[in-house]
């Protein structure tokens, strides 16, 4: 397993696949999820989400192709709002990470990119969702002998590799 961190712009990423935090409606947001919509190519990331069934399930995961990016597909996961950590919040949080590895292995790919999903938007500590995301990645492909490379990447100015 090969599994490190940087900080960076996930979208200049050569990987095969690059994960968007989505909302579950799957449109255009903002942050992360927006600069991929316009780095990919709006109208053609947004038609090939138009073509998924939607809205999607919390913690569910999808795939498009990547369009303009460096990186052959997108995988949409939906993440849970952060309300108080009585909701699930957590849970369906690790299963965007696995939903997320087990699709991109699915369809071949050998290496996947992720944001500290839900440390946006979603209302999560940085350093909790960071460490969420470590954690179950780590777990999550040693459980399953995945053969994958994961770089979780970050934006945030206090992230150190």
């Amino acid at each position: 397993m090969n599994l490190r961190c940087i900080r960076g712009n996930i979208t200049c990423l050569n990987t095969d696949v690059i994960v968007n935090s989505a909302n579950h409606r799957l449109v255009m947001g903002r942050g992360v999820c927006g600069e991929i919509f316009r780095r990919a190519g709006i109208f053609k990331l947004r038609s090939a989400c138009r073509k998924i069934k939607r809205p999607i399930e919390l913690g569910e995961a999808v795939i498009t192709p990547a369009f303009k990016l460096k990186a052959k597909y997108i995988i949409h996961t939906a993440s849970q709002r952060y309300i108080d950590g009585k909701h699930n919040e957590e849970e369906i949080l690790k299963m965007c990470y696995k939903n997320s590895i087990k699709l991109a292995v699915e369809h071949g790919c050998k290496s996947i990119a992720f944001p500290i999903i839900g440390s946006g938007m979603f209302g999560f500590n940085f350093e909790t969702a960071f460490n969420i995301a470590f954690d179950t990645i780590q777990k999550f492909i040693t459980e399953n002998n995945y053969d994958i490379e994961v770089i979780i990447v970050s934006i945030h100015p206090y992230f150190y590799p």
